[in-house]
C-alpha cells in the first residue's frame, strides 16, 4: 500500500500570481522516482524553463539521492524535462516570450497509476504592495479564527 505523496511549494503562491494551471509529467531516472516515492524532494526553488528546441525542463528541483543507490545513483539537482502536449507547449511558450509570464512548480505528487506528476502554473510576479496585503489577509484569518475559538 502506497501512501499519498503531495509536495506542494507554498512559497510560489505568495511570490506568483497564477493564471493557468497545468499537469505535467516528469521524465525520471529509476533511483530519482524512489526518492520522490520516499518525500525526499523540493520544490521550493525551482522553476522551468525551455530550450532552443522547444522542450520545457523543471531546473533547481531537488530530489535527494536514494539511500540504496550506487554508482547508477542520479544527481539531485540535475535537469528533468515535463512532458505535455504539443499544443500546450505552443500555448505555455507563447504566454512566457510574449508577456514575460513565468512558470513555476506548484505541487509534486504521485498519481493512481503511479506516475510522478508536476502541477505547473503559468504565473506573473506579484509587486511588493500585492505581497503585503496577502500578508495582511492572512493574519486577519489567524485572528478571526483565535476569535471565534475563544468564543466558543
Amino acid at each position: 500500500m502506497q501512501k499519498n505523496i503531495n509536495i506542494k511549494n507554498k512559497k510560489a503562491r505568495f511570490e506568483f500570481e497564477i493564471i493557468d494551471k497545468y499537469t505535467a509529467g516528469i521524465q525520471l531516472t529509476g533511483t530519482e522516482i524512489k526518492s520522490i516515492r520516499l518525500s525526499k524532494a523540493r520544490i521550493t526553488e525551482s522553476f522551468c524553463e525551455f530550450n532552443e528546441r522547444g522542450e520545457l525542463f523543471v531546473i533547481n528541483m531537488y530530489i535527494e539521492e536514494y539511500i540504496y543507490g550506487h554508482q547508477f545513483n542520479h544527481k539531485p539537482k540535475s535537469e528533468r524535462r515535463l512532458l505535455l502536449n504539443k499544443r500546450e507547449l505552443k500555448s505555455l511558450k507563447k504566454e512566457v516570450e510574449a508577456k514575460g509570464n513565468a512558470i513555476v512548480p506548484l505541487r509534486l505528487f504521485i498519481n493512481e497509476r503511479g506516475f510522478a506528476k508536476l502541477e505547473i502554473a503559468l504565473a506573473k510576479g506579484k509587486k511588493l504592495h500585492d505581497k503585503r496585503e496577502t500578508m495582511k489577509d492572512r493574519d486577519n484569518k489567524k485572528d478571526l479564527a483565535r476569535i471565534k475559538k475563544n468564543f466558543n
